[in-house]
């Protein structure tokens, strides 16, 4: 099954823990306090959560931002599914000395996948609709600001439920035959009913049971602006301002809002930057 489309992100883009340098701890070991060194990968593909380490006193820049460091040194960034060439991250030490570090992007192939049977008004929506769909996305956009301290980004992600992958991030999207935007998540495909399980620790920002679009829908906050998306709930366990741990149940799959039928679409930001989910994981189940 699969999502009905969605409206086009503000900035497109996907994430990945895989493209952690070789050099950087795990997450939750200790981390000496590095002093003028940083530690960022060469390489990157579309869609790339990436994951540095730095002093803890640095500033770190990227794509005209601030990056938050946290005491143990670390930031993230999100890599965009149409980034293309070279990105540049500037890090300035303590003592003034400053580096900029070049991240060359690798580029991914986006197929286009067809959904076909979705209700007519869901792709060209009157206007009303239409309004209201700019309304609730304006509601989801604001949550995605938040730039908490807390690194729950790090811990490595797990599968919030198991099944087939029936959606792909970043994939052209043809609804009824008539193209739409990009698909902004992944689709796992699972029964109705089925739990969804927190992929990493956060707080819920966004809970709503009832978006046109997406139906039941509830927004994760990682820390450092990274937040997973889930939507299509048949139902809501959670609340905003709740801390949610790892594994913890949030949900369940339904087909709420506009899809064809029952599956999670799980989507991550890094703030405004679409990012894959699919590389946060590790081995599928």
């Amino acid at each position: 099954m699969a999502c009905a489309s969605h409206p086009p992100p503000t900035a497109a883009a996907t994430s990945t823990q895989a493209d952690r340098p070789p050099s950087l701890p795990a997450p939750g070991r200790p981390v000496s306090r590095p002093t003028g060194i940083s530690f960022l990968p060469t390489s990157v593909s579309q869609g790339a959560l990436v994951i540095g380490l730095a002093d803890p006193a640095a500033r770190v820049e990227y794509d005209g931002r601030v990056l938050r460091v946290s005491p143990e040194g670390r930031f993230v960034l999100g890599v965009g599914r149409d980034a293309s060439g070279v990105l540049e991250v500037r890090i300035t030490q303590p003592d003034g000395q400053s580096l900029v570090h070049r991240i060359a992007v690798t580029p991914r192939d986006w197929p286009v996948e067809r959904v076909s049977g979705v209700p007519p008004k869901t792709v060209d929506p009157p206007k009303a609709i239409a309004e209201r769909i700019a309304r609730e996305q304006a509601r989801v956009t604001a949550a995605r600001t938040r730039d908490d301290a807390r690194t729950d980004f790090t811990q490595t992600f797990i599968w919030p439920v198991q099944g087939r992958i029936s959606g792909r991030f970043g994939n052209q999207r043809v609804y009824n035959g008539k193209p739409g935007s990009a698909h902004s998540g992944m689709d796992i495909a699972a029964a109705n009913g089925t739990p969804v399980k927190a992929p990493a620790a956060g707080i819920v920002t966004f809970a709503d049971a009832d978006l046109y679009l997406t139906g039941g829908t509830v927004l994760l906050d990682h820390g450092h602006g990274v937040s997973s998306n889930f939507l299509h709930l048949s139902r809501l366990d959670v609340r905003v301002g709740d801390r949610i741990e790892q594994g913890q149940v949030i949900g369940a799959v339904g087909a709420t809002g506009r899809a064809t039928g029952p599956h999670l679409h799980w989507g991550m930001n890094w703030f405004g930057t679409r990012v894959d989910p699919l590389l946060v994981l590790g081995d599928a189940p």
